[in-house]
């Protein structure tokens, strides 16, 4: 995602010689090393007042950058800075000298006009300059709309960004246009080029040839089946079951061979490998793939044959590995069940395949246990999920809880992603070359100490050992909380400490999930990393290697994945964080009951029980009395009637009001 990748700096040189005269004055080699030493790279953040902080590696305390520094480097951004002297007490505090990376492919607003010139309010409000338009530029666009501009010419910060209009997306505040603003801002959209979809399209129509099913274990007449959500569109896992004479069972799991069709230097790959993954909008999913394969020809569809790519377990009734076996398959599944029907299955203890899918609960749940014994961390939290309109509106919130089925296809998921990463690095057949890995570091050790002592100002006091408190520990906590009003606010926080997982060819395990080894097999409809692994393990299991100088270019893709999936997630986070927004403002005036989440000196965060809303009582609205924040115990008290709001209290609150633009709500105690 590049937006006008731009030189910031025509002459580097130049520009470093200036700066050498303006701080430095020793011209001697000693201290031509120190110059080098003060440029640092980093991704620049920006606040809402349009100043700019860097944080590295090696800087305890993040690097300020003034806004008459920031050379037009925009939220996000990955930026190449040089450090200004350190002033004794002060921050530490620089400048930007070049852009290395653009975050954004561009802004979305508010078409603008003011003495004959057009430009663009960004609805980011981190974005702290209007970009002008030239009215050639304006692709039918009107004052008013809402429209997505991407800057083709920004070289001066001193003057304003040039833009033109790619798309309009409607009237503001319109929920497709709004949805499609969040989708695009991020890099992602519904719209393949045509290339792609001829590619697709083409590839669909020839379907299943007979030459594609030479050298697949044909697994077409064994009992499988797929559970989804109920509103799943794709398909890309299903599990095989086969009772074996031994006592032993046959489970197989089974992928979508999404890499026997989308070929390497294809369109159809570029454009996978650029979105990188599909991402999930509270109304819509936007596919890495075209629909023909992604909802067609790719998926696991209940009664007709599919290329799959499997592993398949000998498992006891402890889920004990006795053999397995990884390759190309074809499948037939018998039976789509959504997580729902197959849970009322269980709970029933009748119907379709029951048998088979108690057996698989109960394996699942022995491969869970043994799992968290081993140092797995509870880390899922409940989806907030919307009821819309058919305009978009949202009429109801809920939270989505996780049942059993929906851990058995994870267990058996996470089996398959484990094993396929221990078997791609053991030295089989003197083969051994690059792999993507899925990883996860340990947590930061002063991020760890905060935890600790945040939760000892709840009243949980948990040991930190080598400067991490054990997993066990934490999932004990979890599971004390289980009833508590603090649960969501100390989970959230145990998560917020935590590394994030990201891709990568050197492996250095998955802390969270308690793995030496891991990577992503299951999911290769809407994870570009998936396809790779699958191509892989076919180059392994064929007795070939990557050449060693090919090794560069999968370290790049496994940045970039990283770096796609958290675009992906803030545009999720967007969708629903909007959505609660509207549905709040359609309820003002409304009392709700809640759990205080955040304590702060400007005031309280309130997260409303159902929905899990969460709006702010600001400090200055609270005209009963006068407040004053405590930190040590994170909590407010009012100084002439001892009132006092402590983190996790419950509390009955009034919606005040909600800012669409801000994308924020006031409540205010009742």
């Amino acid at each position: 995602m590049y937006l006008c990748y731009t030189d910031i700096v025509k002459n580097k040189k130049k520009y470093q010689q200036n700066s050498k005269k303006r701080h430095f004055h020793n011209r001697g080699q000693k201290h031509k090393s120190k110059e080098q030493n003060r440029f640092i790279e980093g991704i620049i953040t920006i606040s809402h007042k349009g100043f700019g902080s860097v944080r590295t590696k090696g800087q305890d305390d993040p690097i300020e950058i003034d806004h008459s520094f920031l050379r037009t480097a925009c939220h996000g951004d990955t930026v190449k800075i040089v450090l200004h002297p350190k002033r004794s007490g002060g921050v530490q505090t620089g400048e930007v000298v070049e852009i290395l990376r653009r975050s954004k492919k561009g802004y979305a607003g508010i078409l603008e006009k003011e003495n004959d010139t057009y430009f663009l309010i960004p609805s980011d409000l981190r974005m702290y300059a209007d970009i002008v338009i030239p009215e050639n530029k304006l692709n039918g666009a009107k004052i008013g709309q809402k429209i997505f501009v991407v800057i083709t010419d920004w070289k001066d910060a001193k003057k304003a960004p040039i833009g033109k209009v790619e798309r309009v997306l409607g009237q503001p505040m319109e929920h497709n246009a709004e949805m499609e603003a969040i989708a695009l801002e991020k890099g992602f959209s519904a719209l393949f080029p045509t290339l792609v979809e001829n590619e697709a399209k083409e590839i669909a129509k020839i379907g299943i040839i007979e030459s594609d099913l030479k050298n697949r274990r044909d697994m077409r007449s064994v009992t499988t089946f797929t559970i989804d959500p109920i509103d799943a569109k794709d398909f890309d896992d299903a599990i095989s079951f086969v009772k074996l004479p031994n006592g032993h069972f046959e489970i197989g799991v089974h992928i979508a061979d999404v890499s026997h069709y989308v070929k390497l230097h294809t369109a159809l790959d570029d454009e996978a490998q650029s979105r990188g993954t599909s991402v999930y909008l509270v109304d819509r999913t936007i596919p890495m793939l075209p629909e023909e394969l992604s909802n067609g020809l790719c998926s696991l569809n209940e009664g007709v044959d599919r290329l799959t790519f499997s592993a398949i377990f000998e498992l006891d009734h402890d889920g004990k590995i006795h053999k397995e076996w990884f390759g190309e398959t074809v499948i037939n599944s018998n039976k789509r069940f959504t997580y729902e029907n197959a849970q009322e299955i269980l709970d029933n203890k009748k119907g379709t395949f029951y048998q088979e899918l108690h057996t698989l609960n109960l394996i699942a749940k022995k491969l869970m246990k043994k799992r968290f014994d081993e140092g797995a961390i509870i880390l899922e939290q409940d989806e907030v999920k919307f009821k819309l309109d058919d305009k978009g509106v949202p009429v109801s919130v809920y939270t989505k809880t996780r049942g059993d089925t929906n851990k058995l296809v994870e267990e058996f998921m996470l089996l398959a992603n484990r094993r396929v990463a221990e078997f791609m690095s053991s030295k089989k057949k003197g083969i051994q070359g690059v792999f993507l890995y899925r990883i996860h570091d340990l947590p930061n050790k002063d991020k760890m100490s905060d935890l600790a002592s945040f939760l000892k100002k709840l009243g949980y006091h948990l040991k930190l050992k080598d400067g991490i408190i054990p997993s066990e520990e934490i999932n004990d906590l979890i599971g004390k909380l289980e009833h508590n009003p603090l649960r969501d606010t100390v989970h959230t926080a145990i998560i917020r400490t935590m590394a994030k997982a990201i891709y990568s060819t050197k492996n250095i395990g998955h802390y969270g999930l308690g793995f030496k080894f891991y990577t992503h097999f299951t999911s290769p409809i809407r994870r570009y990393p998936d396809v790779i692994v699958h191509r892989l393990l076919k180059e392994f299991l064929a007795d070939k290697a990557i050449p060693k100088e090919k090794w560069f270019e999968y370290e790049h893709m496994s940045i970039e994945a990283s770096n796609q999936e958290k675009e992906a997630a803030e545009a999720e986070r967007a969708s629903i964080k909007y959505k609660q927004v509207e549905y709040m403002s359609k309820r003002v005036g409304q009392n709700y009951e809640g759990i205080i989440t955040g304590v702060t000196e400007w005031g309280l965060y309130i997260e409303d029980k159902v929905t899990k809303c969460e709006g702010m009582v600001r400090m200055r609205d609270m005209k009963n009395d006068y407040y004053v924040f405590d930190k040590k115990f994170m909590s407010i008290k009012g100084q002439k009637t001892h009132k006092k709001y402590t983190l996790g209290d419950k509390v009955k609150f009034k919606v005040k009001g909600a800012d669409m633009n801000k994308k924020t709500i006031d409540y205010e105690i009742i």
